[in-house]
C-alpha cells in the first residue's frame, strides 16, 4: 500500500517537472540541479517515513457520546491504539495530540470544520514513529508497550466541561469528559493492570499531560510506576515584542469559554486566577508525579505565537525570521535570546527536584518525541552527547538522572 503511494507521488512529481513547466522556459542548469535535489530529498523523506513508521488505524469511542464526551461538533472522540506485546503487555504509553486552542465561540466554531474539532474529519490511519515506534532499534525502552495517541478535538487541552452546547453555534465544550471517557476505556482494555505507565503529549497535548498528570496516576494501581512526559508544552507567560500580555489574555479566554477552571489543578487555582493555571510554571512545582520536560529554549511555536504573534507584528517584520531562524536579524536574535532567558527563568522557578527531568536544547523546533529523526536516529540531535530517547528512557527507568540545559543558539550543531 505504501509503496504504491510513493510510486504515485513520485510519478506526479516527475509529471509536474516534465509537463507542467512551460516548454519554452529556459531555466539554468543551477535551477535544474536545485529542482533535482529537491525532488530527490522529497522522495528520500517518503522512503524514510515509510521505513521508520508503521500504520495504526483509528478507533472511534462511540460509547462516549452518551456520556457527553464529544468533540466540538458533537462527534465521538477517537484514538489510535497499537497493542503491546511480549514483556510490554502491561505497560502503557498514552500520548495526547496537540493543536493549540480555541478561545471563543467564533474560533471554536471554525475548528469544527477541521480534524481539530471533528472526528469525522480525522485521518483514518496515522504513522507511529519516535516514542510510539514498535521497533526496538528506534524506540528501545518503549517499543513493546501499549502505545496510544488520543486525538485532539476539544480545543482546551482536555480541560473543558460546559453542560449544554452553545445554543447559537451548537458547539460542545467537553474536553475533560473526553479525557475521562478514553481513560475508562483503556482501564477496561487492561490498563487497570498496568505495571508501568506514561502520560505524554505534544504541544497543547503536552500541556494536558501536565495538567492531568496527578489525576492520571490516581487512576492506576498504587504499585504501578507512573510518570508524565511533556514535549513542547512548557508555555511561558511573557510579553510580546510590542509589550502586551497576549498569551495571558488568550489563555484566560480559553478557560472562560470552555469552563475549564474546575478541571485545573486545585493547587494552582486556590492561589491564582484560573487562566494563569494554564501556564506550567504555575502548576508543575505542585505536581506529585515525576515529570520530564522536553523543550526547545527557542520553541518555534512560542516564538511565532507568544513572542511575535501577528497582532504584535502588524507589518510582518518578523515573518521571515519566524519561518527560519537563519533569516533572523541580529536584533531579532537578541530578542530571541531574551526570550530564552525568560524561558529558563520560568523553568528555574520550579525549584530543584530529584524526580523531575528536563532536556532543554537550543534548536528552533516544536515537538521532538514523536518524530524519529529527533527522537532516535544515528544523526539525531544530542544534548550532552545524549539523544532524547536515551535521556527519557534513563529517567523513566531511573538508570540515570537527566537535567540538562543547552548552551545558547547557535552552539548546538546537531540541530541543523
Amino acid at each position: 500500500h505504501y509503496k504504491q503511494i510513493i510510486l504515485q507521488i513520485s510519478t506526479q512529481i516527475i509529471h509536474f517537472q516534465i509537463f507542467f513547466l512551460p516548454q519554452n522556459l529556459c531555466y539554468s542548469r543551477m535551477v535544474k540541479g536545485a529542482m533535482e535535489l529537491w525532488l530527490r530529498a522529497i522522495f528520500t523523506l517518503l522512503i524514510v517515513l515509510i521505513t521508520e513508521g508503521h500504520p495504526v488505524d483509528i478507533t472511534y469511542l462511540q460509547s462516549a457520546v452518551a456520556k457527553g464526551a464529544v468533540c466540538l461538533d458533537g462527534s465521538p472522540p477517537a484514538y489510535h491504539f497499537d497493542k503491546g506485546f511480549g514483556a510490554g503487555v502491561n505497560n502503557w504509553l498514552i500520548q495526547l495530540e496537540g493543536g493549540a486552542w480555541c478561545n471563543n465561540a467564533t474560533t471554536c466554531l471554525e475548528r469544527t470544520k477541521t480534524r481539530l474539532g471533528s472526528s469525522k474529519l480525522m485521518l483514518k490511519t496515522v504513522s507511529f514513529s519516535g516514542i510510539l515506534s514498535n521497533k526496538a532499534e528506534f524506540n528501545p525502552d518503549f517499543y513493546n508497550w501499549n502505545r496510544i495517541r488520543i486525538k485532539y478535538c476539544d480545543g482546551s487541552s482536555f480541560t473543558g466541561d460546559v453542560a449544554a452546547a452553545d445554543p447559537k453555534t451548537k458547539v460542545f465544550y467537553r474536553g475533560a469528559r473526553i479525557f475521562s471517557a478514553v481513560m475508562e476505556d483503556f482501564l477496561a482494555k487492561g490498563m487497570k493492570n498496568a505495571q508501568n505507565a506514561i502520560l505524554a503529549g505534544c504541544s497543547a497535548g503536552s500541556l494536558a499531560a501536565i495538567l492531568h498528570c496527578d489525576r492520571f496516576k490516581g487512576l492506576l494501581p498504587p504499585d504501578a510506576k507512573v510518570k508524565c512526559l511533556s514535549d513542547a508544552g512548557f508555555f511561558i507567560n511573557t510579553q510580546t515584542i510590542s509589550g502586551t500580555s497576549h498569551i495571558e489574555q488568550f489563555y484566560s479566554e480559553v478557560v472562560n469559554t470552555h469552563g475549564s477552571a474546575k478541571n485545573l489543578p486545585q493547587s494552582c487555582t486556590s492561589r491564582l486566577k484560573p487562566g494563569l493555571c494554564f501556564f506550567p510554571q504555575n502548576v508543575a512545582q505542585q505536581i506529585q508525579t515525576p515529570l520530564f520536560l522536553v523543550n526547545a529554549a527557542y520553541d518555534s511555536w512560542q516564538i511565532k505565537h507568544i513572542l511575535a504573534p501577528e497582532v504584535a507584528d502588524p507589518h510582518g517584520t518578523w515573518r521571515n525570521c519566524k519561518l527560519d531562524i537563519l533569516n533572523c536579524s541580529s536584533t531579532q536574535l537578541q530578542t530571541m535570546q531574551a526570550f530564552r532567558s525568560e524561558f529558563l527563568k520560568a523553568l528555574n522557578s520550579l525549584g530543584p527536584s530529584s524526580t523531575r527531568g528536563y532536556y532543554i536544547n537550543s534548536c528552533y523546533t516544536h515537538c521532538q518525541t514523536g518524530t524519529q529523526e529527533t527522537w532516535l536516529m544515528d544523526d539525531s540531535l544530542v544534548l550532552s552527547g545524549t539523544t532524547i530517547a536515551k535521556a527519557v528512557g534513563d529517567w523513566y527507568y531511573e538508570r540515570k538522572r537527566f537535567q540538562e540545559i543547552d548552551c545558547p543558539y547557535p552552539c548546538n550543531k546537531t540541530c541543523f
